[in-house]
C-alpha cells in the first residue's frame, strides 16, 4: 500500500486527536449544558446558557479547522488559544468546588483540570507547528 493511500499518516495522529477532544467536548456543551452553565461568570453579558452554546460551537469549529489540513495550522493556533481563554472557567469552577464544599472528589477534579490546561496549549502549538 502506497503511502499516498493510507487515510492518515501516524503524523497526523495528535491533531485527529486533539480535534476528537475537542469535537467531544463541543457536543457535551449542548448533551449537558447545565455543568458548562456553572463555569460561566455572571459579570459576562446574556444569559450563561448562551456561552455554553458559543463555547461549544467554538470547540466544534476548532475541531473541524485541525481535522482539515488546509487550516490544521490555524486551528492549532486557535486551540492554544481556547483553552487559554478557557483556562478563568476552570479556575472558577475549582473555587466554587471549594466555597460550596462539594464532594472531595469533585473538589480534586476541578483543581486537577488548572495544570492539565498547559499542556493542552503546548499540544496545540505543537500541532500548529506540524501542519
Amino acid at each position: 500500500m502506497s503511502r499516498v493511500s493510507k487515510p492518515f499518516r501516524s503524523s497526523q495522529r495528535p491533531a485527529l486527536a486533539l480535534a476528537g477532544l475537542l469535537g467531544t467536548s463541543g457536543v457535551l456543551h449542548f448533551a449537558r449544558p447545565k455543568f458548562f452553565d456553572g463555569m460561566v461568570p455572571k459579570q459576562l453579558p446574556g444569559s450563561r446558557r448562551q456561552w455554553t452554546q458559543l463555547s461549544g460551537i467554538a470547540e466544534l469549529a476548532v475541531a473541524a479547522a485541525i481535522v482539515t489540513p488546509r487550516t490544521r495550522r490555524l486551528g492549532g493556533l486557535t486551540a492554544a488559544l481556547l483553552f487559554v481563554g478557557v483556562f478563568p472557567a476552570n479556575v472558577k469552577m475549582a473555587l466554587d468546588a471549594e466555597r460550596k464544599q462539594k464532594s472531595a472528589r469533585e473538589r480534586l477534579a476541578a483543581w486537577v483540570r488548572l495544570p492539565i490546561q498547559w499542556p493542552l496549549v503546548l499540544w496545540a502549538l505543537k500541532v500548529r507547528d506540524s501542519a
